[in-house]
């Protein structure tokens, strides 16, 4: 991964997923695209988007399909929690959320918790966490986060049965 490219993938994340330009995904899973959040303050965060940008909600979907989003955000939530509980002993849980309030398309947060967070903030949402939390530099995507990126990438193999391990 590294740093990912100029702004212009950001401006159309499934667009730039489904041509293969996007340089957070991760993987394709069945009902759309694993990516590394562009901010990193909790190490690990990740959001599964949607394959068609048409889709705005869960309900949007026919059952099978809405189905299949709910494992690949299970699927992406439990990849998250092994990488993140290997990488960091401090590590309490994961916390999956669909809101839809800002991006237009159906899409899913998967946020790590830990217990080094801020008193104030650990047993709330983390939509909670101070502006210039999302924005700092040095939460950004960058090179330190690359052993994490392929640890969950990693994960998600083995949990789709692709190195031998399945899911538990």
């Amino acid at each position: 991964m590294t740093t990912p490219a100029p702004a212009s993938w950001r401006s159309d994340r499934i667009g730039s997923a489904l041509q293969g330009e996007n340089p957070t995904v991760l993987r394709r899973l069945p009902a759309g695209f694993a990516v590394f959040g562009d901010t990193q303050f909790l190490p690990g965060y990740c959001v599964l988007l949607v394959d068609d940008p048409g889709v705005q909600s869960l309900t949007d979907l026919p059952r099978p399909r809405r189905r299949a989003f709910l494992d690949s955000m299970d699927r992406l939530g439990e990849a998250v929690e092994r990488a993140c509980r290997a990488a960091d002993a401090a590590f309490r849980r994961v916390n999956l959320e669909i809101l839809g309030n800002a991006d237009p398309y159906l899409h899913a947060h998967i946020w790590p918790r830990y217990d080094w967070e801020p008193a104030e903030l650990i047993h709330r949402p983390v939509w909670l966490y101070p502006c210039e939390r999302w924005t700092d530099e040095r939460s950004g995507l960058s090179p330190e986060h690359e052993n994490l990126r392929h640890v969950i990438g990693t994960e998600l193999d083995r949990l789709a049965g692709k190195t031998g391990r399945g899911r538990r």
